[in-house]
């Protein structure tokens, strides 16, 4: 970087992560990409690099802002915030942080899965309220391994997330953009079909316009009433109304959801359902993911600013 050159950052980072940034780039600070109209315009045409966090969209208006900005390092994998073919179109690069939350994302995914099947929070209630004492042993709920899954999404993180359902016995079934090399897994060309012939269908779909309600009505009745969705993709990827219809209707037997259109505003009536686990977005949410995700994201701002190949490039 030359003395001249500025890194933006946009989102809501970590104290930990404000320090390292301005530690490395001598970062200024924004909370979301409507802010950077603010700046002078001396500050803006300083820009070189933006790191972005969050799912407020950065778009074309907000890159023209920024006349000799080059990279938008995105923290997360998911990068359907920014519009890649704008930023293509000003030889904007893109990055993202995928691979070091594989692990987290598909454990959560599992987690959901055994928690809505077992029906753990609502046990634990059962047990914390005393009623376990008073009532008895708990009701009797339902068991998740041997049965059929179904991965909308076979990609890095699908695939880790298949890899450990085939661990607890479980028939695999998936569809994606191709078939893929995967022995004894069977390969649906599209989500219905998919969703016909599993119990328990596991939404792993990148986001964006491409994807938004993949996983449509007609997928949801497919599914039927004894089947059970997870969501740990973007709220985008499924018709929520029509998931909503189908579990307060007995249509569909559950949901796991970790993504919501409108978050953190979702919809209440998912509240006054028994039937779904929900969880607040935060399948790469722990301390070393975060760190990982963290680094990576400024790994590719350094790698940028000292003219050497990017890490992880979206376009």
């Amino acid at each position: 970087m030359t003395p001249t050159d500025c890194v933006l950052t946009i989102g809501s980072y970590s104290d930990a992560d404000k320090a390292a940034l301005a530690d490395a780039f001598g970062a200024r600070f924004l909370v979301g990409p409507a802010d950077i109209a603010g700046l002078d315009q001396a500050t803006r045409d300083k820009v070189t690099a933006v790191a972005f966090k969050g799912h407020h969209p950065f778009g074309a208006a907000e890159m023209d802002l920024l006349p000799n900005l080059g990279l938008i390092a995105n923290f997360g994998v998911g990068y359907d915030a920014i519009d890649v073919a704008a930023a293509s179109a000003r030889n904007v690069r893109v990055t993202n942080t995928p691979d070091v939350l594989n692990d987290d994302v598909a454990d959560l995914a599992v987690a959901m899965l055994l928690m809505q099947g077992r029906e753990m929070a609502q046990a634990s209630d059962w047990a914390r309220s005393g009623q376990w004492a008073e009532k008895g042993e708990y009701p009797l709920n339902r068991k998740v391994s041997g049965g059929r899954a179904g991965i909308v999404g076979l990609g890095r993180i699908g695939r880790e997330i298949a890899d450990r359902l085939a661990g607890f016995k479980m028939d695999i079934h998936y569809t994606s953009r191709r078939e893929k090399e995967t022995p004894g897994w069977t390969f649906h060309a599209d989500p219905v079909s998919l969703a016909e012939a599993v119990d328990y269908l596991i939404v792993a779909l990148v986001g964006g316009a491409e994807t938004a309600g993949h996983v449509s009505a007609e997928v949801i009745a497919a599914l039927g009433p004894r089947g059970v969705l997870i969501n740990i993709s973007r709220g985008t990827t499924v018709d929520e109304e029509a998931l909503i219809q189908a579990l307060s209707t007995g249509k569909l037997a559950g949901a796991g959801l970790d993504v919501f259109l409108n978050e953190p505003k979702i919809d209440p009536r998912f509240y006054d359902l028994p039937n779904v686990v929900i969880q607040p977005h935060q399948g790469s949410g722990t301390v070393e993911t975060r760190a990982a995700m963290a680094k990576l994201q400024r790994d590719n701002i350094a790698a940028y600013t000292a003219g050497s190949a990017l890490l992880t490039p979206v376009n």
